[in-house]
């Protein structure tokens, strides 16, 4: 089973640049996407509903802004829209797909980067995952989460780790709660089942020649539970084309 997730920094702005003619060669059985940045009622063309898949949007209420999609092969037998938190639902940031034994999410964690409030606005939502998270790993379901967490775990998950410390994606209370998740929680980094490589990065700010000199940040994950993390078997990250400033993320999974 191949697992895409992408960070499409706008849907549209993507599909301009070709990541819907990219997709349809991938042969992905799910594909989730983070930051489309549009109303289902803006997306009428028949890209945005790609031919052989079942295509769900949870839109933001602000347009333009934030937003998330799941594609599925196979029908799934329920879908959620958001977590029942009216913050953070509004924001359009976690929409679920429900298979027989096996769930997949895609989520849009806030970046802190625009200021305190924002931050805080991070911080609260990490607390109010965390149940929740515990509550999948218990529920007997395979799950995998996959999106834009806005977390580099550790130093080898950004390139200016030492210029980065005090700043919104690696600052020690984010990585702690993302150490907390793959240690204490026993979810995994399936990433970093198969790839154990440096500087194996995700996004790329657009200012400089950030990406041309791979100054990156892993920031992208797909997060399982135990089940789903012992069947990974291979994991990509595709930077030949330039569909955003995130790369997709592309994993395998062995299924029983």
């Amino acid at each position: 089973m191949r697992i895409i997730t992408f960070n499409a920094n706008g849907i549209r702005s993507a599909a301009r640049k070709g990541f819907f003619t990219w997709l349809a060669q991938q042969n992905a059985d799910i594909v989730c996407i983070q930051e489309t940045k549009a109303q289902l009622s803006q997306l009428d063309e028949f890209q945005y509903f790609p031919q052989g898949y079942h295509c769900y949007y949870h839109d933001a209420e602000k347009k333009g802004y934030s937003g998330v999609a799941l594609y599925t092969r196979q029908p799934p037998q329920h879908v959620h829209y958001g977590l029942g938190w009216q913050d953070f639902d509004r924001e359009g940031r976690w929409l679920e797909v429900r298979f027989a034994t096996l769930s997949v999410v895609s989520l849009y964690l806030p970046s802190g980067s625009s200021g305190d409030e924002r931050q805080q606005f991070k911080f609260d939502l990490m607390e109010r995952l965390l149940p929740h998270l515990q509550a999948l790993r218990d529920s007997g379901c395979d799950y995998v989460i996959c999106g834009d967490w806005n977390i580099a775990h550790k130093q080898i998950d950004i390139k200016n780790w030492r210029g980065n410390l005090k700043n919104s994606g690696f600052l020690p209370e984010e990585r702690a709660w993302l150490e907390r998740l793959f240690t204490v929680e026993q979810f995994v980094d399936t990433f970093r089942v198969v790839d154990p490589r440096p500087e194996r990065y995700t996004w790329w700010s657009n200012r400089g020649q950030a990406r041309a000199n791979n100054v990156g940040w892993r920031i992208d994950y797909q997060i399982a539970t135990p089940g789903m993390g012992a069947r990974v078997q291979a994991a990509d990250i595709y930077t030949a084309e330039r569909f955003s400033d995130h790369a997709p993320l592309i994993m395998d999974y062995a299924l029983c």
